[in-house]
């Protein structure tokens, strides 16, 4: 597998004279991006421990920048060595699902609508540069769109805590420049995302293992990613994914009885994950009688290491002990068309909202360091001895 660093996406500036700043609607398609130059491991995996690890993991910050080099050398032995110069396909990937759900939703906004990329972890994608990028080309209304990770407030939600860093640093007493804001937060339980995962795995079985073995033969891993079980508060994501693994199991049950989720964990020391892990899950539905089993990422969006070499990884450690079982390796949905217009649609509602509704003024220089409220003032009209109190 071969890719070329990828060139920052220019985006054509556009007329001041067509449209006003705010007739205008910047959708921010935010991904983690993976590293194209093994010099990057380290860099990439401190940025992931402090907006991920942190959350869950009771390791002081001082041990993150050691650590992340420990980390990138396990990395590079992984990606260079067992995996023959791996090069993740998820900024390529990322970059054509931004390019098709733009070309989707300007069919009907046309040149008021333009969609922008962001990557958690990658220069020079990272939140901070591309907002530079939308605010520069005179967007005030923004839509966060977080589309790798189908799951909750917590991966999807460091693409807000970034958005809030980037946006933190405005003059003072000067009025923000972000006059609109929409959060798309997950999609686990959109009906057209949950069809399309069952249809996809249907298809998949029917082209190669319909007419090898029976329904009830055929094991299923739908594969979500992994979550911890406590992360220092933070919803972590796990309702959302069971909920989504539920909906697409219904789907398929009553055809296809040995269905399991199957969670992509980082199986992080003292950390209680997720359970069964896509291993052990295939392990179980072997001793079923599974005698072909498919493996189906339905929590990740776009194609990454983790549904690349992790299942890879698990896979290979099945056959070396059940070499008399069919695994079939499925590709996340990607740029799949109609994935893609589903996408734009989700957005589509969004859009019109931040084109309809007026700009928000919001000057930081007017915060209030505490605010007390009575709970009684705005309900209670008292009246003593005839004068009116509000």
């Amino acid at each position: 597998m071969v890719a070329t660093p990828e060139k920052q996406h220019q985006h054509p500036a556009i007329d001041a004279t067509d449209s006003t700043p705010s007739d205008r609607v910047a959708v921010l398609l935010m991904g983690y991006g993976e590293v194209e130059s093994y010099e990057d491991f380290a860099n990439y995996n401190e940025q992931a421990l402090n907006l991920l690890t942190a959350k869950f993991a009771p390791v002081p910050t001082w041990v993150y920048p050691p650590l992340a080099k420990l980390l990138a050398i396990f990395d590079l032995h992984e990606w260079q060595h067992q995996h023959d110069h791996f090069i993740s396909p998820h900024n390529h990937i990322f970059e054509q699902q931004r390019a098709l759900i733009e070309e989707k939703l300007q069919e009907k906004w046309g040149d008021r609508l333009q969609v922008f990329k962001a990557f958690n972890f990658c220069k020079p994608f990272l939140p901070d540069q591309v907002l530079g990028e939308i605010k520069a080309q005179g967007f005030d209304k923004i839509l966060i769109y977080p589309l790798l990770v189908v799951d909750s407030i917590f991966t999807s939600g460091i693409a807000v805590e970034q958005v809030n860093n980037a946006l933190g640093n405005i003059p003072q007493g000067s009025d923000h420049w972000v006059k609109g804001l929409r959060y798309i937060p997950s999609f686990y339980n959109e009906p057209a995302y949950i069809d399309l995962m069952a249809q996809l795995v249907e298809e998949q079985i029917a082209e190669s293992l319909a007419k090898k073995y029976l329904p009830s033969q055929i094991g299923i891993i739908l594969m979500n990613h992994g979550c911890p079980h406590e992360a220092k508060g933070f919803t972590s994501g796990i309702d959302e994914s069971q909920a989504l693994y539920e909906l697409v199991r219904e789907k398929l049950i009553h055809r296809y009885p040995l269905i399991s989720v199957g969670w992509l964990n980082h199986q992080t020391p003292l950390i209680k994950w997720t359970q069964p892990n896509a291993d052990l899950a295939a392990k179980n539905l072997i001793d079923l009688g599974a005698k072909a089993l498919v493996f189906m990422p339905i929590g990740f969006a776009t194609e990454n290491h983790e549904t690349l070499l992790d299942v890879e990884h698990i896979i290979h450690g099945l056959r070396q002990k059940r070499s008399d079982i069919t695994y079939v390796q499925m590709p996340c949905v990607n740029e799949h068309p109609e994935f893609c217009q589903m996408a734009a649609d989700w957005a589509d509602s969004h859009i019109a909202d931040l084109l309809n509704e007026q700009g928000l003024t919001v000057n930081p220089s007017l915060k209030l360091e505490t605010m007390n409220v009575d709970p009684h003032h705005h309900h209670h009209h008292h009246d003593h001895n005839g004068h009116h109190h509000h």
